[in-house]
């Protein structure tokens, strides 16, 4: 269906974004834009070339000459997403965005960004912090990841619970299509209903509508204070019920709940050499607020503190400064990295399911364990339902084995279970090519022929980010 990028097409590549922004025959140099950051090799396909243009207009260039040519092109913002979806599965093209890595303007009138999309997701509140302002949209990996690729996917993360997924913050784009016309939609008003909804169609299309090259940012408040509380439960069902009771009884929404079987935390504490006495607890919640001040901030965790020991949990520890934050939010950032050392093949999930479901799901889990004798610790977001099982590979299978039963067996089955349990295969990571195969579990056909039919209409060569989502 497609065609290999030659030398000829390659120089054509080089008049649009200059000899030095063109990776072509080196190895080396384009494996690192071979695969993300899924564990898996298998997931991994080297592309033909690598460009990195800078403007809207090369990008349009590039489009035009890989529908010319019949060339895939796959878009790449840092390479840090859990889905396969920056992987050139078809070769052809990989295009970075790398370059375009600046944040164009900062209205504090309006309270907007606009920047482009490799602009790594942190450096925006780094900018905007001291004019006491704050860009809401958190991914957990708001260090390394781009902020392109973060509305590409929707991104979430731990403060989902009080300020939503990046979707809610993004008004405009200027957007590249398939076929390389620019697109912009939106901008830095807060209302607009004049057509479809074509911004939030392409937040979360993971690379296979348009390519973003601006993003209009909707900027916060920046709250001036902070607090966690760590809380140990001896069982899950404990932990998972207090969580509503947070938000009804106690009239108080958090910045964050996160959730740690005991699998994850006590792996964590052990790597880490935390000596919070973690023995006789079956699960932890990891509770963030946020407020105006700390006056405010002490009556809502003595809510929270009294209503946690009131319904069952072993302690609450406090954390209201930076050093004692840090340490209680290493054990959760962790997890992933301490079990690593048992096993460093992991298939790292992100499943949704309704809150009140969470106890029912981890039964589900501990019996997919037992049954396949394969760990599988999670953890995740317990506010909003987005749990991180993780199934490890046992050290005494080989790798073949373990792919058997991870694709055949195991994750068909969590997928099962999720989806009966009203929930869906991805809160927050995407489909890519990584989950491609279970779609048709978690949605009807006519969803995903609407899917197709969208995919057709915009890209009728399937030049761009093919073998991803449908």
């Amino acid at each position: 269906m497609y065609n290999k990028v030659t030398p000829e097409i390659v120089d054509e590549l080089i008049e649009i974004v200059g000899n030095k922004n063109v990776i072509y025959n080196n190895f080396d140099a384009m494996e690192a834009y071979s695969h993300d950051e899924v564990a898996e090799k298998s997931y991994a396909h080297m592309p033909d070339v690598v460009v990195k243009p800078s403007t809207a207009e090369e990008i349009s260039k590039i489009m035009k000459l890989a529908n010319k040519y019949k060339i895939p092109v796959t878009p790449r913002g840092a390479g840090s997403g859990l889905s396969g979806g920056a992987v050139p599965v078809e070769g052809g093209i990989v295009l970075s965005v790398e370059k375009m890595n600046k944040i164009l303007e900062i209205d504090k009138d309006n309270l907007m960004a606009v920047v482009e999309p490799g602009v790594v997701t942190n450096e925006i509140n780094n900018v905007i912090k001291d004019d006491g302002l704050f860009y809401a949209g958190y991914p957990m990996s708001v260090e390394t990841c781009y902020v392109g690729g973060n509305v590409a996917e929707n991104a979430g993360g731990g403060r989902a619970v009080k300020y939503g997924v990046t979707g809610r913050y993004i008004y405009g784009l200027e957007v590249v299509t398939p076929t390389g016309e620019i697109l912009h939609l939106g901008g830095k008003r807060m209302k607009d209903v004049t057509g479809y909804d074509l911004i939030h169609l392409m937040v979360g299309s993971e690379g296979t509508l348009g390519i973003f090259t601006k993003i209009y940012i909707k900027l916060m408040p920046l709250p001036q204070s902070k607090v966690d509380l760590l809380v140990l439960f001896r069982d899950i069902d404990t932990a998972i019920k207090i969580v509503p009771k947070i938000m009804t009884f106690g009239r108080i929404i958090p910045t964050s709940i996160e959730f740690m079987d005991d699998l994850s935390f006590k792996t964590s504490c052990k790597y880490l050499n935390e000596k919070i006495p973690f023995e006789e607890a079956g699960a932890m919640l990891l509770i963030e607020l946020d407020g105006n001040s700390k006056a405010e901030l002490e009556e809502q965790y003595e809510v929270i503190g009294n209503l946690c020991m009131e319904h069952g949990a072993i302690e609450v520890y406090i954390a209201d400064n930076a050093t004692t934050s840090e340490r209680i939010w290493k054990i959760r950032r962790n997890i992933a990295e301490a079990w690593k050392q048992y096993s460093p093949d992991q298939s790292l999930e992100d499943v949704v399911v309704p809150i009140s479901e969470i106890p029912k799901f981890m039964e589900k889990v501990r019996k997919i364990s037992e049954k396949y004798d394969v760990p599988i610790p999670c953890y995740g977001h317990a506010g909003d339902g987005n749990i991180h099982a993780t199934p490890v590979k046992n050290p005494k299978f080989t790798m073949e084995e373990w792919l058997d039963i991870l694709h055949h067996k195991l994750l068909p089955e969590l997928y099962k279970e999720v989806i009966n349990l009203g929930g869906t295969i991805s809160g927050e990571h995407g489909i890519g090519h990584k989950r491609r195969e279970f779609m048709s579990m978690a949605l009807e056909p006519a969803q995903i022929e609407v899917m197709r039919a969208i995919k057709n209409a915009l890209d009728p060569n399937h030049i761009l980010n093919p073998g991803k989502m449908i």
